[in-house]
């Protein structure tokens, strides 16, 4: 019979130690506080208020129910372990070793969770890509991205709404925004803002050049309140009609809305609703999240500049180059989490290099 010993210590170790970072203690405590708020019988008297106490009160619960199923796998393998060692019953050891894998994988996914330490990480996100240098390539390199991007929240069952999406002059977009939903998608997609690069031979040079083409990627939270007031004499509307996938109108009224913040140059748009009323409301609360965002990002550098620190890679810096050609390999240039599959991802294959990216942002921040 096989001594497990070892591994079922290791893993308790981790148990232990997850028990620390997500505050079980405090969490069992915060639970009993919001089955009380969920149980007035006046709760939906403000809706707002009683959808933030049922999201609160899902995860809260959502987690430790997850810490407890490991827990007891734990205990339960090391119960198993000692019967099978006492009468040395070899036939015990694949369900053991089993079970020692499924609770290691389990706590690398809450072990995760810890990464995510920035204020905004749990909600969701709004997206923008922007073609820049390049031409038709940025443009069909813009696309590109959008696929990636998607194809990734599918794999995670994350919701993509999407929004404004502006047509290239020959081929790919302009431009493109959407929402991700999913409990932290905001913490994890801001391992993408920034420019992206593309080196690969361009499809569209009937010489077969090599071309370099640029986009950058943007990444907003969600918030529920934002506490900013924007001028409406600081806001152009455009409307347009509202189109679904591959460009069909979903109608024919102009009920779709872009709203344009001049002192910052952020675009919000909304085309979800039928109402060109709605579509302006829900444009306007995403612009107010973007300026909300770029003011506390502005204070944020500022400190660090006082503090003689330097700042977290911005949004208009390069961040990872994809190269197709002479090679291929991705690269992030802040971690240097690489792939040769550029294939798997550019289909989405996205985890290495955000938790790359989130180990390395919770590093900077300790500095």
């Amino acid at each position: 019979m096989r001594d497990f010993t070892t591994d079922i210590a290791d893993v308790a170790r981790r148990v232990k130690e997850a028990e620390a970072y997500l505050k079980v203690a405090a969490l069992r405590v915060r639970l009993a506080e919001l089955e009380v708020e969920i149980a007035k019988p006046d709760l939906w008297n403000d809706q707002d208020n009683a959808k933030r106490v049922n999201s609160e009160y899902s995860s809260v619960r959502g987690d430790l129910e997850e810490f407890d199923r490991i827990a007891r796998t734990v205990d339960d393998v090391h119960l198993l372990h000692e019967m099978a060692r006492e009468v040395d019953d070899a036939s015990q050891e694949p369900e053991i070793e089993q079970s020692i894998a499924r609770a290691c994988a389990a706590l690398d996914e809450v072990e995760l969770r810890s990464l995510f330490i920035g204020e905004h990480d749990e909600a969701d996100a709004i997206v923008q890509i922007n073609a820049k240098d390049g031409g038709i390539d940025a443009q069909d390199w813009s696309a590109m991205l959008l696929r990636m991007f998607t194809r990734w929240a599918e794999r995670r069952n994350f919701a993509v709404e999407m929004g404004d999406v502006s047509d290239g002059t020959e081929a790919g977009i302009l431009s493109a925004d959407f929402t991700v939903r999913g409990r932290y998608a905001y913490g994890l997609l801001t391992s993408e803002r920034g420019t992206h690069r593309l080196v690969r031979i361009s499809p569209f040079d009937n010489q077969g050049r090599r071309q370099t083409s640029f986009a950058t990627v943007q990444v907003w939270p969600v918030l529920e309140e934002v506490d900013v007031e924007i001028n409406d004499a600081d806001i152009d509307m455009e409307v347009y009609r509202a189109s679904g996938a591959g460009g069909q109108h979903v109608n024919k009224t102009s009920s779709a809305v872009r709203l344009i913040h001049r002192p910052t140059g952020l675009v919000a748009a909304s085309q979800q609703e039928r109402s060109q009323l709605q579509n302006r409301e829900n444009a306007l609360k995403k612009l107010k999240t973007m300026v909300a965002t770029r003011i506390e990002e502005e204070r944020e550098a500022e400190l660090a500049r006082i503090a003689g620190k330097q700042a977290t890679v911005g949004w208009g810096t390069q961040i990872r180059s994809y190269v197709l050609q002479p090679y291929q390999m991705v690269k992030d240039l802040r971690t240097d989490v690489e792939s040769g599959n550029v294939t798997a991802v550019l289909d989405g294959d996205l985890d290495e290099f955000m938790e790359g990216y989130l180990r390395w942002r919770r590093t900077e921040a300790g500095k």
